[in-house]
């Protein structure tokens, strides 16, 4: 019987599956036992397996095929965009964007980078820049931060070069980092004279700041990033249920 404070027996079942999955015990793509027999080597009803089963789902960490069983998700570009990218055009209609890696360089994490991302001050931190392109054409510009010692040689194709699949589909592939959740802040500013040279507008023009935290699926800050989007013929959306 649960004790008196102690979380609900799905939800322990749910962390202890969460952690094989983020140590890689489980990586992507591998199917799981069968039910009855994972309910058994955990002690529990095969309901409350169920029920821990269906929270996994609905972070993304596992995925069911109808005849096939249960497996550890394998991030796609298109899953990727779906859950993190909420840029439309002025009818609604969501865009895919085309991305370069304009500049990647390493050094010690500054103020704020630290703090966001539970760093001590001075531990290594890449910073990638990049440039995004809806519609054939540059609109947002992006700073991306991330500690080093999660993603060590960290390798992405440098412009003229575009991404071919989405930065979270490369952190699951090459360094088993499985991002399952954000939070962002939104704000406007002022774009600086870099910023207006790459998306072909005026110093000073207005630009909607999108900041986020990423987290993975042990609940470590992997990434923070912050994007500066061109609104002129594009929407920040999002969908409150």
């Amino acid at each position: 019987m649960r004790r008196p404070g102690a979380s609900p027996l799905y939800a322990q079942v749910e962390a202890i599956l969460t952690d094989r999955i983020a140590r890689g015990d489980w990586p992507p793509g591998l199917l799981l036992p069968a039910e009855p027999d994972l309910a058994s080597e955990l002690g529990v009803s095969p309901g409350t397996l169920r029920r821990a089963l269906a929270r996994l789902e609905r972070r993304h960490l596992i995925e069911r095929r109808q005849g096939r069983g249960t497996f550890v998700a394998q991030q796609t570009s298109a899953q990727a965009l779906g859950q993190f990218f909420r840029v439309r055009d002025l009818s609604g209609k969501p865009v895919r964007p085309e991305t370069v890696v304009t500049g990647i360089t390493t050094g010690p994490a500054m103020g704020e980078e630290a703090v966001r991302l539970r760093l001590v001050p001075g531990e290594k931190v890449h910073r990638i820049e990049r440039l995004r392109s809806l519609n054939g054409v540059p609109q947002i510009v992006e700073r991306i931060v991330v500690p080093a010692a999660l993603f060590p040689g960290l390798s992405l194709p440098l412009a003229p070069q575009r991404l071919e699949t989405e930065i979270y589909v490369h952190y699951q592939q090459a360094h088993g980092i499985i991002v399952v959740r954000a939070e962002e802040t939104l704000s406007a500013r002022a774009a600086s004279t870099e910023e207006a040279r790459a998306l072909g507008r005026e110093p000073g023009a207005p630009l909607l700041v999108i900041e986020r935290i990423t987290y993975d699926a042990a609940g470590r800050p992997v990434e923070l990033r912050v994007s500066l989007l061109d609104t002129r013929d594009h929407r920040y959306a999002v969908e409150l249920v």
